[in-house]
């Protein structure tokens, strides 16, 4: 099946740019683009597609406030923010919103088309090692929230797979380090996400980190 894509930058080149290098993949459909946060909205509606490349600062609505809308809604996409900095506090405020990820805007065209089809099958983390680190330093700069009593309706076994999750290991990893099949571990996950009202492991990493079920390192 085709992934239906919407592309929202405020900037006519960008946007146009993102449109055309997603159009020359046989598995990608270009249903819309926007050049705010409110038109991004508008037209998801209008196309229901599964995934948003969503700038974060653009006028009228920004990206924060577009996931936010997009996030509380039926059969919501999937968002996959794009920003000029790897530490930038308005991708965690998006992240915390509902995106699934976040890529920098001088990503490579490989790595784009592998993070839009990671994140449209929902299965992994996108860019693990960097997302995490986004997340853990603002954890670290933030007060804590939800507390930790949040985590206690999952069980020891999930509690470890989500302290592993937070770490960025992959299925196989959590598997492997954990002496599971695969087929358990995402069960496991699918149960963690739903007894924490989560929508995908990016959440649930979030979670790990404000609740200090993962302490951010230092240094």
């Amino acid at each position: 099946m085709s992934i239906r894509i919407v592309v929202a930058d405020d900037h006519e080149v960008v946007r146009a740019g993102y449109a055309g290098l997603l159009a020359t993949q046989a598995d990608f459909t270009v249903v819309g683009t926007a050049r705010d946060g409110a038109e991004a909205v508008r037209v998801c509606r209008e196309q229901a597609p599964d995934v948003v490349l969503m700038d974060v600062r653009m006028p009228v609505m920004d990206g924060i406030q577009a996931t936010a809308r997009l996030h509380g809604g039926p059969d919501a996409p999937r968002v996959l923010v794009l920003t000029t900095f790897d530490l930038d506090e308005h991708v965690y405020d998006a992240l915390t919103a509902g995106a699934s990820g976040f890529l920098l805007k001088d990503v490579t065209a490989e790595r784009l088309f592998d993070a839009v089809r990671v994140v449209a099958a929902g299965e992994a983390l996108l860019a693990p090692g960097i997302t995490r680190r986004l997340i853990a330093e603002f954890a670290r700069l933030r007060p804590k929230a939800p507390a930790r009593s949040t985590l206690d309706v999952l069980t020891p076994r999930e509690t470890d797979v989500l302290r592993l999750l937070a770490e960025g290991l992959s299925n196989p990893e959590l598997a492997a380090r954990l002496h599971l099949g695969e087929q358990t571990v995402k069960t496991h996950v699918s149960r963690i996400l739903s007894k924490l009202g989560l929508r995908d492991r990016t959440q649930a990493v979030v979670m790990a980190y404000e609740t200090g079920l993962v302490i951010p390192r230092t240094g």
